[in-house]
């Protein structure tokens, strides 16, 4: 079964789909699917539901995930993870709440939208983030993180009205915490040793690696790469800060280092990659 990484705070996507190419994958991060139009059944952990428009599902990490589409569907994916949720913008005394719910919500089949005034919210709300991220007008970014806040805000709403009081997690609470971890500490490279996370989570140097690949389904360094990749680019693309400000944010030595890391993972120098970006 594959496994899939997010390697930013949120990324929308939105497609249309004749035929589903993904069969049962699993996640690190959480994902919102919401149908926009067409029919088809979706499966979470072996239970399976027939999605038709408006109906909208919660995938948290580790879930096993399918979809099987019977007539063309228009989908809108909302993808983001915990960090998403402590450093953009939502309200510090929810945060802990929201990630309990978001991360107990109870997987029965079928869509997590069960308040009727929230299900005619939810549409309007996902046709403007999509109309944002395709226009790219001025304020965009802040525009769509608004949204994506209300949106968080209303399943996590929806699921709380139905949380059992007692839940059992079936993941690996280890692996989740190193990935969160990491995540933390992702401009500290200095915590991201693997002598130093295998001292934190009490799990040999020698035994991390081969532990870590089997949860994410990548190395260690993989991910942390990746993961840090991803961040730069959107440093570039949406601050101003200059070329040494976001090299000293990542913990480079220097700016040479800097350009050497991200030319190696994206083929462009930041310098490059933000002009190129742009325009």
């Amino acid at each position: 079964m594959t496994k899939e990484n997010l390697y930013e705070p949120f990324s929308v996507v939105y497609k249309t789909l004749d035929a589903c190419a993904k069969h049962e994958h699993q996640h690190t991060f959480f994902e919102l699917v919401y149908i926009i139009s067409g029919t088809g059944t979706q499966c979470i952990n072996k239970s399976t539901f027939q999605y038709h428009a408006g109906h909208m599902f919660l995938i948290t990490p580790e879930d096993c995930h399918s979809l099987e589409i019977a007539t063309t569907t228009s989908f809108f994916f909302l993808r983001f993870n915990d960090i998403y949720l402590k450093n953009n913008g939502l309200p510090a005394e929810h945060i802990h709440r929201l990630e309990y719910v978001l991360q107990n919500a109870n997987h029965r089949p079928g869509c997590i939208l069960k308040n009727q005034t929230d299900k005619l919210l939810v549409a309007p709300v996902v046709d403007a983030i999509i109309r944002e991220y395709e226009t790219r007008d001025v304020h965009n970014h802040e525009m769509v993180q608004q949204l994506v806040n209300t949106l968080i805000v209303v399943v996590a709403r929806n699921i709380a009205k139905y949380l059992p009081e007692q839940i059992s997690l079936g993941r690996d609470e280890k692996a989740m915490d190193i990935l969160q971890y990491i995540q933390g500490n992702i401009y500290d490279p200095e915590k991201l040793r693997a002598g130093h996370i295998s001292n934190i989570f009490g799990i040999s140097e020698a035994y991390l690696g081969r532990f870590f690949k089997k949860h994410a389904n990548e190395t260690m360094q993989q991910y942390v790469t990746n993961y840090k990749t991803k961040l730069i680019e959107h440093r570039l693309q949406f601050s101003e800060k200059r070329i040494s400000e976001i090299a000293g944010e990542f913990g480079f030595a220097d700016e040479s280092h800097f350009n050497k890391f991200f030319k190696k993972q994206k083929g462009h120098s930041p310098k490059a990659y933000r002009n190129m970006i742009r325009a």
